[in-house]
């Protein structure tokens, strides 16, 4: 639910009385993960919970829900013939939750608390994720957006402050400073992305090897090829040992062909996301076995029962 939380609140605060439908395992192959939700008012549709499968079904039982408050769990089986109907046709197994949105879960999704779903799963606070981005620039404020969009809190350091401005990076912390100054006091935790786009000779050797000191967990800079080497014979000028060195990742971003800032952007949150992940980055054309790694489907409450749809009420 912390997925679509802010639009959940902005119903609630509207007036609105919500059922929201929650997938609460998953096994094989599915289009979302667990924890995914969707909410329906009786006339309109807040999120997906399975990127367009099953979903018709769903909002069926939350109609049910919704008229006599009664909480309901919807089993879909890979085998089953009622699952193919309605769209299922991944070949997995989905258990998903229904349920009136009740003022329990309103105030853990205000303050973000975890979630009490139902019996046997609850949903966690989602990590808190930091982008730090060194650079006013117009690649900068491509990335700040769509980092937004991933979920991620960004922060914006730069010492020009013409450049460095609420406008240009809405969303963004801004922080106007000397950034190794500022890097010194900076909140960096194993959760942290670095991105360096500055291309200031003045600190840009001395903050990569600051942040290669730091636990952030990703830390990259743009530049050519010529001006990766010119950064590592400063690292190592510097002091920076081989195995720190090695976790710098310049040029920064995957080899997508990107060529303007917004594409840049994306680039650069792929190689992120694979990194995060320890995922290979290959087109998953190329690859074999399940598309969702089982660290994202975190089936924390097995399926009973693999074969038919069925409707089980609470």
């Amino acid at each position: 639910m912390f997925e679509i939380a802010d639009r959940l609140l902005a119903a609630v605060a509207a007036g609105d009385r919500l059922v929201v439908a929650t997938a609460v395992s998953i096994d094989g192959s599915a289009p979302r993960a667990v924890g995914t939700s969707m909410a329906f008012d009786g006339t309109s549709v807040i999120g997906s919970i399975a990127g367009g499968c099953v979903e018709g079904a769903v909002v069926e039982t939350c109609e049910l829900v919704l008229a006599d408050g009664i909480p309901r769990t919807v089993e879909y089986g890979v085998s089953d013939e009622s699952a193919l109907s309605v769209g299922l046709t991944c070949g997995g197994q989905l258990r998903i939750h229904v349920q009136v949105l009740s003022e329990d879960l309103i105030e853990a999704l205000r303050d973000r608390r975890d979630l009490d779903v139902c019996a046997g799963f609850t949903e966690r606070v989602p990590v808190d994720r930091h982008l730090i981005v060194f650079g006013a620039m117009e690649f900068s404020a491509a990335l700040s957006a769509a980092a937004q969009v991933l979920g991620y809190r960004v922060t914006l350091c730069d010492p020009r402050a013409l450049f460095a401005t609420p406008e240009r990076f809405p969303g963004a912390e801004i922080v106007v400073a000397w950034p190794t100054v500022w890097f010194e006091t900076a909140e960096v935790d194993e959760r942290t992305v670095i991105c360096v786009l500055s291309h200031d000779a003045r600190f840009d050797a001395e903050i990569i090897a600051l942040a290669l000191g730091s636990p952030a967990a990703f830390v990259g800079a743009m530049g050519s090829r010529r001006t990766h080497d010119r950064r590592v014979a400063s690292l190592r000028e510097r002091g920076v040992g081989e195995d720190a060195i090695a976790r710098l990742r310049s040029p920064i971003g995957l080899d997508l062909g990107a060529s303007t800032v917004e594409e840049t952007a994306v680039a650069i949150l792929a190689e992120v996301i694979a990194a995060r992940s320890e995922a290979s980055a290959r087109p998953l054309s190329t690859t074999a076995g399940a598309i969702h790694r089982p660290s994202i489907l975190d089936a924390r409450a097995a399926v009973a029962d693999s074969t038919a749809a069925s409707v089980l009420v609470e």
